[in-house]
C-alpha cells in the first residue's frame, strides 16, 4: 500500500468566490481511498468548524484542486476538482468547480507545469470530472504571475488581475431531458447543462420571492422538502441517476431582477443556499434564459443583441458571455461561453495533515462543485 505522506506541498488560493487547497497529483497518494482520507485530515473534516484543518467551515472554503500534466493533446494540464464535505467524511468528485478553476492556470505556472509568457499566458485545461475543456488567460509580466489588477467580482473584497475563462461547447446536450420544459411535483422546470447540471425554477412557483437572504431560505423547512423532491426527480430525468448522495444537479430559483441585471437568482448546492453563484452554474443559467419557452424566459431582461448577461445573486452579480445556436428543426445548443474571474495566492508551503483517523469514509468519493 502507498505510504501516506506526513507533510506535503500545498498552495492555498482563492479562486473566484471560493477558496481551496491546490496540489500536484504527484504529491498525493495514487490510491483514491488513501488520497481522500488524507484530504479529510488536511481540511479538518468531519467537523462543523473544521478547527483542525485548512477548511473554513463552509462548502465554498472546503475545496481541493489536483493538477497534473495532461496527456490530452488539447490540454496543457488536467484539473480534478474534489469537494470535501464539512461535517461528513465524504470527498466528492462528481462535478467541476468553475471558481476553483480560476486558480488552476496560475497554479500550473507557479509549479512549472506551463511556461509563462512575457506579457500574458493562456493555459488549456481539461476538467477531469466531466471531460470538458476550458482556457484560462491571465497576466504574467516578465514571466511571473501577477495577481494584482483592477478587476472586481462580487463576493470578493478589493480588486485583482483578471482571469478570462472560455469554455468551448460541451459534447452533451444543453437540454439533457430533451425538453425545453418539464413538470416535477406540479412545478415547471427547465433542466440545463452548460457545464453544470442545473434546474431552473421560478421562485414564485415555490411560494417565495427569490430575493430572500440565503439564511432565510435555508431555514424554510417546507421549501427544503420541495427542493429535495424536485432535485431527486430532476436527477433521474437528466440521466444522472440517483442523486441523493451527490451535489448535482444544482437548483436555481429565478426572480425578476432588482439591480439592473437580467435575472435574480438563489442557488442551492444542494442544501445550503449559495452566497453568490457558481461560475458553471451561472453559465447554465445564462444559457437557459436564452431558450425560448424555458422557465425564466418571461422573467429575464435579456438583450438579444448582446452576448453578455448579468446574473444577480445575493452578494452582487456575475457577468457571463453566452450565446446559443438553434437549428430550425432541433433543440438549442451552446455556441460560446466566457467569464472573467480573479484569483489570489494566499500561501505556498507545507501542510501537515495530522494523525490518521481509524474510521473509514462514510461514503465513497462522490463529487464536488462547479
Amino acid at each position: 500500500m502507498t505510504r501516506v505522506p506526513e507533510a506535503l506541498p500545498c498552495l492555498l488560493m482563492r479562486g473566484g468566490t471560493s477558496k481551496g487547497a491546490y496540489f500536484l497529483a504527484e504529491d498525493l497518494p495514487a490510491e483514491q481511498a488513501l488520497r481522500d482520507q488524507l484530504l479529510l485530515r488536511v481540511m479538518g473534516s468531519p467537523d462543523p468548524r473544521q478547527i483542525d484543518g485548512l477548511g473554513g467551515a463552509h462548502p465554498l472554503t472546503s475545496k481541493v484542486a489536483v493538477v497534473s500534466p495532461s496527456a490530452d493533446p488539447r490540454a496543457d494540464v488536467d484539473y480534478l476538482f474534489l469537494q470535501v464535505a464539512v461535517d461528513r467524511a465524504v470527498v466528492s468528485d462528481r462535478q467541476n468547480c468553475g471558481n476553483i478553476l480560476a486558480g488552476v492556470g496560475p497554479f500550473a505556472v507557479e509549479r512549472g507545469l506551463v511556461t509563462a509568457g512575457e506579457e500574458e499566458t493562456t493555459v488549456r485545461i481539461r476538467m477531469v470530472n466531466s471531460g470538458d475543456h476550458a482556457t484560462a488567460t491571465f497576466p504574467t509580466p516578465g514571466g511571473r504571475v501577477d495577481y494584482t489588477g483592477a478587476a472586481e467580482i462580487s463576493g470578493v473584497p478589493g480588486t485583482a488581475a483578471p482571469v478570462v475563462i472560455e469554455f468551448p461547447p460541451g459534447t452533451g446536450p444543453l437540454l439533457p431531458t430533451g425538453s425545453v420544459r418539464d413538470e416535477i411535483d406540479g412545478v415547471a422546470v427547465t433542466c440545463v447543462d452548460n457545464g453544470m447540471p442545473t434546474v431552473l425554477i421560478a421562485a414564485a412557483s415555490l411560494e417565495v420571492t427569490g430575493h430572500e437572504p440565503p439564511g432565510d431560505l435555508e431555514e424554510n423547512v417546507a421549501l427544503a422538502d420541495r427542493l429535495r423532491t424536485i432535485r431527486l426527480a430532476a436527477g433521474r430525468l437528466m440521466g444522472l441517476g440517483d442523486v441523493s448522495d451527490t451535489t448535482v444537479p444544482k437548483l436555481t430559483l429565478l426572480a425578476a431582477p432588482r439591480d439592473g441585471g437580467a435575472v435574480s437568482t438563489r442557488t442551492f448546492i444542494p442544501v445550503r443556499c449559495h452566497p453568490s453563484i457558481g461560475v458553471l452554474g451561472a453559465a447554465s443559467v445564462a444559457a437557459g434564459l436564452r431558450i425560448e419557452g424555458g422557465v425564466g424566459a418571461e422573467l429575464a431582461m435579456v438583450d438579444a443583441g448582446r452576448d453578455r448577461i448579468r446574473i444577480e445573486h445575493p452578494t452582487g452579480f456575475l457577468d457571463i458571455e453566452s450565446s446559443l445556436e438553434t437549428p430550425p428543426d432541433g433543440l438549442p445548443s451552446a455556441r460560446r461561453t466566457a467569464v472573467v474571474r480573479t484569483a489570489r495566492k494566499i500561501f505556498d508551503g507545507t501542510v501537515f495533515p495530522g494523525p490518521a483517523e481509524t474510521a473509514p469514509l462514510s461514503a465513497r468519493s462522490l463529487g464536488g462543485q462547479r
